[in-house]
Formats: structure tokens, C-alpha cells, sequence
């Protein structure tokens, strides 16, 4: 097995990372597992930037390889928004309802999701100088009138997948892995691993 950390505080992120990397031979751990407390500031102007931005800080505060993702939700009709802003669209909490009320009266409600990972290796034994690995993924669905579910985090709860009948929210860990866009980016990712 071998260990990576992952660049969150999250511990929803965290578990998804787990179940979808254990599989493949990693252990997962995360940034507080290291007393890592503090973040870099995410000034990149892409989901991949921010992603390589905070893969970089937690394998240099860490010493070990290093996998961070950039995820968000861009929603056509509000011009891509809230794109990389996703957590910081509005206060923790109220991201979801805020959103809605933004979407009052639009039919348009495609949207998707996308996530970005980056991971890090440090120079030094057993490890190819300074690599960085970096993957996307995407997952396209719709915004819901409403919240349903109680699986996941995030906008989750409002984020409908029309081939499911169901929200993100409303998906069994195993069927979000299989559609998501964090589900998709580890699987190029890991495509990417086993060709280098």
C-alpha cells in the first residue's frame, strides 16, 4: 500500500477518496492527520491550477506524495458560475439554497459537475523527482427545483442525474462512485499511474 495525502479537510471528500483509491493500493490520508491546519490561498483561475496549487503545499508541508482535487458545479445558465467560487459561492450552509434562488424562473438547468486532481511526488527515494500527475473528470446533469437526498455533500443534494431519476444525493456510495466526476478523474487518474 502505499500512502498519499490527501490535500482536504473535508472528511465527506476524504471517505470518497478512501473507498475509490483503497482498491487500487493506496492509503489515504489527509492533511490533519499531519498537523497540517492551513491551506494555500486557491488564486488559480482553473479548477487544474488550484488543484496543482494545493498538491504542491500539502507535499512540501508533508514530505509524501500529495493528491488534491479542485471540484465545483458550473451551471449554464449562470454563465458557467459557481465554477472554481463553488465553495465559495456563498457561506457554508447556504450554498445550495442560494443557488436555487438564483435559478428562480430559468429553464435552463444543465449543469455539471467537474473535478480536477493533481497529485505531487516529492524528490527523493523511491519517488520520480518532482513528478506531477494530473487528471479531470466531469459528470453532466441538471439543477433540481428542489433538495433530495441525504447522501454526499455539497450541491449534492440539488444536483439531478436525469438517467437516474435521482439527485446526487439520492445515489448509494457505489452508484455515485461509478458516475461522478471525482469517480471519473480517479479513473484516468489511475489510468495514467499504471501507464507510467
Amino acid at each position: 500500500m502505499q500512502t498519499i495525502v490527501l490535500a482536504t479537510h473535508n472528511p465527506g471528500k476524504a471517505r470518497e477518496f478512501a473507498r475509490l483509491l483503497g482498491p487500487a493500493g493506496f492509503t489515504v490520508k489527509t492533511l490533519a492527520d499531519y498537523g497540517v491546519t492551513e491551506g494555500p490561498e486557491e488564486t488559480g483561475a482553473t479548477f487544474l491550477e488550484n488543484a496543482r496549487i494545493k498538491a504542491r503545499a500539502a507535499m512540501e508541508a508533508t514530505g509524501l506524495p500529495a493528491l488534491a482535487d479542485d471540484s465545483g458545479l458550473c451551471v449554464d445558465a449562470l454563465g458557467g458560475a459557481p465554477g472554481v467560487l463553488s465553495a465559495r459561492f456563498a457561506p457554508s450552509g447556504k450554498r445550495t439554497e442560494t443557488l436555487l434562488r438564483s435559478m428562480e424562473g430559468r429553464d435552463d438547468r444543465k449543469a455539471r459537475f467537474v473535478c480536477a486532481l493533481a497529485l505531487a511526488y516529492p524528490a527523493g527515494d523511491g519517488y520520480p523527482d518532482g513528478r506531477e500527475i494530473t487528471a479531470e473528470g466531469f459528470c453532466e446533469g441538471e439543477i433540481a427545483e428542489e433538495p433530495g437526498g441525504t447522501n454526499g455533500f455539497g450541491y449534492d443534494p440539488i444536483f439531478f442525474l436525469p438517467e437516474k431519476k435521482r439527485t446526487m444525493a439520492q445515489l448509494t456510495p457505489e452508484e455515485k462512485d461509478a458516475v461522478s466526476h471525482r469517480g471519473a478523474a480517479i479513473r484516468a487518474l489511475l489510468k495514467s499511474l499504471k501507464g507510467t
